[in-house]
């Protein structure tokens, strides 16, 4: 099986080298494998030993990054890898000081993995969230270098828990600890063998509880919000926007911040042309007097977390097709969140969603009925942000157990 797994990947390589002349995202993905080993050379101190940490793409880079920063603070003689297998996570992160080398991880075949890992030498590996790839797991074993996977999460849906998926439960089981978020799929890695689960819960609410404690000041927040009600709109697709924009265009006494998941300039030309109030791009605010705009258009990206402080209400996009965003980093601030219909597959939605903190629209009717009854109510925003700030709170820790166990690995 591993003979057919590794073909495909050469397979796969040879395609997408093939068609990323056509695509921008591919073009990143298969030129920036090129510059990995320079890379390395550059900023991997040779006098220290490595750590090494995966991240499949942004949010799960975000999940190990408080794994990341107390490692260093525990380990000064260690030096720090990061690496991506998406461009959407290495184009943001790549210039970050978080670690000494921040690069892609190359295809997972066996020539690519040797030297990859002969290269780098880490001492201890750690993989995110979803992320498992035979043949590096395969070698690292071989190599007697630990690995563990932390934040993960299962389900019956998966690979591992099919009658094919014996290929698949034998990489897993390569991993020396894996730290699952919560109790059933502890339970799902038992029915198939792999004992060596601890429950740690999830780090991402340790991450976005520190959020809250940085500074999170923005001048041009403080001019635009004045004392009218502030409603965000994070991480919006063309959907999403659909069901915003209509209330936004009727609704008095309401500062509006739309952050959208594209940010090319055809589609915030779209966006704009949409809105029929006195709108400002945050490219352009020399431009315009931000007390008298109405809405703000965020035409860039690493600004969302620190505008959700400004927020008395906060919209998550992708809810109605695309796979929705991070509902923690608004709700962390204590404000009522609405979300789309789709966010099954989303833990802390599910469970926001039954606890009142996350509210789930499928309609601009029902959209419009939620945001009259909170602008309504400023006791009620209160009442159901708490809820969301609790919910954080209660689940605050996972980084503290998933170190103490994996000290004795390092």
């Amino acid at each position: 099986m591993n003979t057919i797994y590794t073909f495909l990947v050469y397979l796969a390589s040879f395609i997408l080298k093939l068609i990323a002349p056509f695509n921008s995202k591919l073009k990143l993905f298969v030129n920036g494998r090129k510059q990995v080993y320079e890379i390395l050379q550059k900023s991997i101190p040779a006098n220290k030993p490595l750590i090494w940490i995966h991240a499949a793409s942004l949010g799960e880079f975000e999940q190990g990054l408080p794994i990341l920063e107390k490692l260093k603070e525990n380990h000064p003689q260690f030096a720090f890898m990061v690496t991506f297998f998406s461009p959407s996570g290495y184009e943001v992160k790549k210039n970050s000081k978080v670690a000494d080398a921040i690069c892609y991880l190359p295809l997972d075949t066996p020539k690519n993995v040797k030297k990859f890992i002969s290269t780098s030498k880490p001492k201890l590996a750690i993989f995110i969230k979803y992320d498992v790839w035979p043949n590096y797991l395969r070698q690292l074993n071989k190599a007697s270098i630990p690995v563990v996977l932390t934040s993960a999460l299962f389900s019956e849906k998966q690979i591992y828990f099919k009658p094919y998926g014996q290929f698949m439960r034998k990489s897993l089981a390569r991993f020396n600890k894996i730290f699952v978020q919560n109790e059933a799929s502890q339970e799902l890695l038992n029915s198939i063998s792999i004992t060596n689960s601890i429950v740690s819960g999830d780090t991402r609410f340790d991450r976005v509880s520190k959020i809250v404690s940085q500074d999170n000041y923005l001048d041009f927040m403080q001019a635009f919000t004045t004392k009218e009600c502030c409603f965000v709109a994070g991480s919006t697709w063309p959907e999403d926007e659909a069901i915003i924009i209509p209330f936004i265009n009727k609704e008095e006494n309401l500062k509006t911040v739309i952050a959208p998941h594209n940010i090319k300039p055809t589609h915030i030309a779209e966006l704009q042309k949409a809105i029929n109030k006195k709108t400002v791009l945050f490219s352009e605010l020399d431009k315009i007097d931000l007390q008298a705009a109405e809405v703000l258009i965020l035409d860039t990206i690493g600004l969302l977390t620190k505008v959700y402080n400004y927020a008395n209400i906060a919209y998550v996009g992708g809810g109605f097709k695309t796979g929705l965003h991070n509902t923690l980093e608004p709700a962390v601030f204590g404000i009522p969140v609405i979300i789309g219909p789709n966010y099954s597959d989303f833990a802390e939605a599910e469970e926001l969603v039954k606890k009142g903190g996350i509210l789930s629209i499928s309609s601009a009717n029902n959209f419009k009925t939620v945001m009259s009854n909170f602008l309504n109510s400023k006791a009620e925003r209160k009442r159901i942000g708490k809820l969301n700030h609790e919910y954080i709170h209660n689940k605050k820790g996972a980084t503290s157990i998933i170190i103490k166990e994996i000290e004795s690995l390092v």
